[in-house]
């Protein structure tokens, strides 16, 4: 192993015995959640006290802890989750990571030693948003699992740059949706993913066209065989899927990708294992090779269930035994008349135990090779000797039992130092005013449309009008116009080009719904208004959007009415208060199970287990499941005093439609058709 190398494996950790697991599997750095504030709250997770003693374990044995504190946080909840990162701090943690944005912001003030790891959550896949996670404290991305191998390789060129490490998934269970980007679950059945308690509904029949029956379920990821091209282009953290996993699967999985890492290659035997074992019909690669489609779909069989069972206690032997991870260099000193003493020293810590005086040797006298056996004799610990070295008087005895004892004791005390924390502790100050309005306006009317033949002939009353950026649709006189630039950027130049000709046009606004896409329309020049995709979620998070140049925001849809009135922020704040929500956001489109590109009329349906139907869009190269039924507030604008503006969204909607709606909205009708009121008054859990 090369004398710079620097890469680490991350291993997932949901219980003390998946702990175990991880790092007697040759873990370099594992990361887990507390009780609270988890991306997977449903794992079995660490109180203060098992977080305290996990990090000690984990640092005895050269292992970096990271923390998840990876969920959107409301403003009842946000003193909390400072506190909570605040101890982990003072225990030691080496990083925590973190999705919401003014979480990230206030942690970097508070605690500004504190590594910040951005979260795949945030949904970063291109470099355009490098400058702002690093304004942010990030020190550390995981970036977006659907990035191509090329995507990855300019991305680890600019995130060098900008002193970001950069973090890579390289195995376990993947998601349909860009993570972050997914409503899925918490609009099915108030179970937020992006609150940590997903429910998985997308593993569930979801049909298209002549496609699997199942086209929302990709199979596991697997890129053990990619691992030195990804070390090589500039990945240091090699990320594994799983702590809702058994501890036999963090095993197999850690030590496969360890020696992938390590030795160029993973034991072909072991890989077959994880294939056969814990995989949903085998594994896939696509994204990273940029080979969407069929093939990287799949479902957990019950085949594979029973297989599982099988396995168990054959990978239960990898993590049996400690994995020996520390070297250390000893000297012994055994000499007339003095209490014989062991020294070792790590490279940073140095401890010495003694113990009692030699006795003269009546038989045989104890010899350097004896010496060197039981002294380095290092059995259960994670221990290993690099350099030996004994000054060794002649004619002397000493019981291999207190040679073994004294071994003993040098190694506690080693642990003991190595588990120190030497960090100061810091003190926890914020305190937050909630927000209370007394407006009595209701919000203004911005329609978002998808193209020209959708524009109302009365624009009276309209704010303003969104125009998607794959659109040719050119400035409306006597209002404001934004241009919509899609969650999800294939190519940052094509962003860029488009931008410029809707800035030629006169567009001044743009709506940005990921970071990469504030940064590029700042850079150009527009008024930045912050999407849904973006996630803001409390009074800190407007903030945040403030500091990093946003004029207004559509405020995250997983929030009740009472939530957003109580923002407190001067930052304009906005609803989706009609239309066909997205859901989803895919890189690889479940449409094209069933038909390709050119036979597609961009009219797509995902049909459920229930007979339900969900539309599917195109959007430069992405594409997005769409809510059954549209959102509907028009009857209810009283109850949306204190927000500044609405959107209404419209997608597949005829100019009759929107005008009709519009006019619903004017004079507060209430829907005749199936609608929902989204998430604005149940709220998730």
């Amino acid at each position: 192993m090369p004398e710079n190398f620097k890469g680490e494996i991350l291993s997932p950790v949901g219980s003390q015995e998946m702990l175990y697991a991880a790092v007697r599997s040759g873990a370099d750095a594992v990361y887990l959640g507390a009780k609270d504030f988890s991306a997977r709250r449903n794992a079995e997770n660490f109180n203060i006290e098992e977080l305290a003693e996990a990090i000690a374990f984990c640092h005895v044995r050269g292992v970096k802890v990271y923390l998840t504190l990876n969920i959107l946080v409301k403003d009842n909840e946000f003193y909390d989750a400072l506190a909570l990162a605040t101890d982990a701090y003072n225990l030691g943690i080496d990083g925590i990571i973190v999705q919401d944005l003014g979480l990230a912001r206030v942690l970097h003030e508070k605690l500004p030693q504190l590594p910040l790891h951005a979260s795949t959550q945030l949904s970063i896949h291109s470099p355009a948003s490098l400058p702002l996670l690093k304004s942010l404290g990030f020190k550390q991305v995981v970036v977006a699992r659907e990035m191509s191998l090329s995507q990855l390789t300019e991305f680890c060129k600019a995130a060098n740059q900008y002193g970001i490490t950069v973090e890579v998934f390289v195995h376990g269970a993947l998601c349909m949706s860009v993570s972050g980007q997914c409503l899925l679950s918490a609009f099915l059945g108030s179970r937020s993913g992006n609150r940590g308690l997903c429910a998985g509904p997308c593993r569930l029949p979801f049909a298209a066209d002549h496609g699997t029956g199942y086209d929302l379920s990709l199979k596991d990821l697997s890129l053990i065989d990619y691992i030195p091209t990804l070390y090589g282009i500039g990945v240091r953290s090699f990320k594994i899927e799983g702590r809702m996993k058994r501890p036999e699967y963090v095993a197999a999985a850690t030590k496969a990708c360890k020696d992938a890492l390590v030795k160029g290659s993973a034991d072909l035997a072991l890989q077959n294992t994880l294939k056969n074992v814990f995989s949903r019909s085998g594994f896939t690669s696509g994204y990273l090779e940029n080979k969407l489609g069929r093939d990287m779909f799949g479902i957990r069989t019950k085949e594979d269930v029973t297989a599982a069972k099988d396995a168990f206690p054959v990978l239960h032997e990898l993590y049996r035994k400690e994995y020996k991870s520390v070297g250390v260099n000893i000297t012994a000193q055994i000499q007339k008349n003095k209490p014989i003493s062991l020294t070792l020293t790590d490279g940073n810590n140095q401890i010495t135990a003694t113990g009692s005086i030699p006795q003269a040797a009546k038989n045989k006298a104890i010899s350097l090779d004896d010496a060197y056996k039981s002294l380095t004799k290092f059995g259960d610990t994670p221990y290993f000797a690099k350099d030996f070295k004994a000054e060794l008087d002649d004619g002397l005895f000493m019981p291999s039992s207190e040679l073994n004892a004294l071994r003993r004791q040098a190694c506690e005390l080693l642990s003991l130092e190595r588990a120190k924390i030497t960090r100061e502790k810091a003190k926890l100050e914020y305190s937050f005013a909630p927000f209370s309005t007394k407006c009595d306006k209701t919000p203004d009317i911005v329609i978002r449309i998808e193209n020209e033949s959708q524009i109302p002939k009365d624009l009276s009353g309209i704010k303003a009008v969104i125009a998607p950026l794959e659109s040719e649709i050119n400035p409306i006189d006597n209002t404001i116009n934004i241009v919509d630039i899609p969650r999800g950027i294939t190519s940052e130049k094509l962003i860029i080009d488009r931008l410029a000709k809707f800035k030629e046009k006169g567009f001044k606004n743009a709506l940005c719904g990921n970071l990469s896409a504030v940064a590029i329309a700042k850079e150009l020049g527009f008024n930045v208004i912050a999407d849904t995709g973006l996630n803001i979620h409390n009074s800190e998070a407007l903030k945040t959007a403030q500091n990093i140049g946003i004029t207004a925001a559509l405020v995250s849809p997983e929030l009740t009415l009472n939530n957003i009135k109580s923002l407190n922020s001067k930052l304009p704040k906005g609803i989706v208060s009609y239309g066909y929500i997205p859901l989803m956001l895919f890189k690889n489109c479940p449409i094209k199970n069933g038909k390709d590109c050119t036979t597609c009329d961009k009219n797509g349906m995902l049909t459920d287990r229930l007979g339900t139907k969900f539309p599917v869009r195109c959007r430069l190269g992405y594409s997005e499941l769409l809510n059954s039924v549209p959102i509907w507030l028009a009857d209810r604008q009283k109850e949306l005093y204190g927000i500044d503006f609405q959107v209404l969204f419209f997608t597949n909607e005829t100019r009759e439609d929107v005008e009709k709606v519009i006019s619903a909205y004017k004079s507060g009708k209430p829907c005749d058709n199936n609608f929902t009121r989204g998430l604005y008054y149940k709220g998730t859990i």
